[in-house]
């Protein structure tokens, strides 16, 4: 058992609220294991470095119930302590509807839930909003309540007055403070690597922590409960090692410019056999020796494209790579780079690998989960497989006039809620590149597949 941490909306403190008690356990020589439900790969990467290991996402859309509970009872069993922070608001879910929600998740996985409420407006309402929260689900129990942005004690006394006439406990109220502050941009907040100051803003919120949060009654809420997970089982069970073993090399791109990657990409990869080795194309390193197959994940290349124009090493292995037609697997921002041309923020554009006839600019905000369709045969996937993933972007790729277009067919058809369907993706035997990012865990057909297409490529002369 463990707390499930939500809101009534995004911006309310989730990250903060999950931080705190990420940063007093590990103050305190506490194991815990941090869960996010949804999507997400920057909040992940913060709370997993302030715990001292990955954090697991639980997304009922991307992959199915089963996995879910298995991820999460494997996972918790390990640690004493565990979390997990809710996304958006506490019913948010696909379209207008509550599946895929943190209630959901919650209810699944039959967890107490910690409503984190941005109170600096608030007054006597606070009771109704409450309230509409508690009873709109009989299945959900919700723990109590932490108050975000309380300016005075005053403010303070009233808000707490008005969960006392509900019966709700007050287990915590943030101030406005420096230290509350995570600095973000377009995606979402900024990981932890690019804030030199990390380890000092961790230590400053476990010292501040005990006098924001009722810790005596939060801590032993994250108790995990290992016994109850006795017979828990790896998510990942269902993948068996490549036979024969070939151990191929697979290079996964990770720096600044990509590291949207959830662990159970790299993870599917060794327990196939697979030696993963991670390369930084920012740092203009060519692949590592006898690459066999490569992984671009998404991340922020628009933010480092003039960069990454110049690192010729990076760029020109992974160009011999894609000419010899070994396989590459691109995510969102990994598909920049294997266009011909990324425009920047700024309308500048920057050569990239060349490896698809097309170049990438700044677009509407592409963002929900997408139902995939697969037109043919490709890297990866199966004609007429069905597909969920997720997609958040702000770019657009344009086909080049005078381009081949055999070097690859469109990947397939997404639909999804409150959007038009499109063909959408790049594929051949050799490539698979799309804007849709998927989870592993939930589709181990996908990691088997890379898997065997790669020690195909490793077993064949390396360039």
């Amino acid at each position: 058992m463990t707390l499930l941490i939500a809101a009534p909306c995004s911006g309310s403190g989730k990250t903060l609220v999950s931080l705190l008690l990420a940063a007093v356990a590990r103050k305190r020589g506490q194991g815990l294991q941090s869960f996010k439900v949804g999507p997400d790969y920057l909040d992940p990467q913060l709370l997993g470095r302030a715990s001292g290991r990955p954090c697991r996402n639980l997304d009922l859309l991307l992959c199915d119930e089963q996995w879910v509970q298995r991820s999460y009872h494997w996972w918790s069993r390990q640690q004493p302590l565990a979390l997990v922070e809710g996304v958006m608001g506490l019913f948010d879910g696909l379209g207008p509807s509550s599946k895929g929600s943190s209630a959901a998740v919650a209810k699944t996985l039959q967890l107490p839930v910690l409503l984190v409420v941005e109170a600096s407006r608030q007054a006597g309402s606070l009771a109704a909003l409450v309230r509409g929260f508690r009873d709109h689900d009989s299945e959900l129990q919700l723990a109590g309540v932490v108050l975000n942005g309380v300016s005075t004690d005053r403010h303070q006394q009233l808000l707490r007055e008005s969960l006392e006439g509900i019966g709700m406990p007050l287990l915590g109220v943030l101030p406005r403070h420096p230290a509350l502050e995570l600095p973000s941009r377009h995606l979402g907040l900024i990981p932890p690597q690019e804030l030199p100051d990390w380890n000092e803003r961790l230590e400053q919120l476990a010292d501040l922590a005990p006098q924001w949060l009722e810790l005596e009654q939060l801590m032993p809420l994250l108790h995990s409960g290992n016994s109850a997970g006795q017979n828990a089982v790896n998510p990942l069970e269902e993948l068996r090692p490549l036979i024969p073993p070939q151990e191929p090399v697979v290079a996964i791109a990770r720096d600044q410019a990509f590291h949207f990657c959830y662990p159970e990409l790299p993870e599917s990869l060794q327990r196939l056999g697979c030696q993963v080795q991670w390369w930084a194309p920012l740092r203009d390193e060519p692949l590592p020796e006898n690459t066999a197959a490569v992984v671009l994940p998404g991340g922020y290349p628009e933010l480092h494209a003039a960069e990454l124009s110049r690192c010729r090493r990076s760029l020109g292995s992974l160009a011999a790579h894609g000419q010899a037609r070994r396989p590459i697997y691109a995510e969102c921002g990994g598909l920049l780079l294997l266009g011909r041309n990324l425009v920047d923020r700024d309308g500048q554009s920057h050569a990239m690998a060349a490896l698809l006839p097309l170049n990438a600019r700044k677009g509407a905000l592409s963002l929900g989960y997408r139902t995939a369709t697969t037109r043919s045969d490709g890297l990866v996937v199966r004609q007429g497989e069905k597909l969920r993933g997720h997609e958040f972007h702000r770019w657009q790729l344009e086909l080049v006039e005078e381009a081949d277009r055999t070097l690859a067919e469109p990947l397939w058809h997404l639909e999804g809620w409150g959007v038009r369907s499109r063909v959408e993706g790049w594929s051949n035997a050799a490539i698979h590149a799309s804007w849709l990012h998927l989870q592993w865990g939930g589709c181990p057909s996908i990691a088997q597949r890379f898997g065997h297409a790669a020690a195909t490529a490793a077993s064949t002369t390396s360039i």
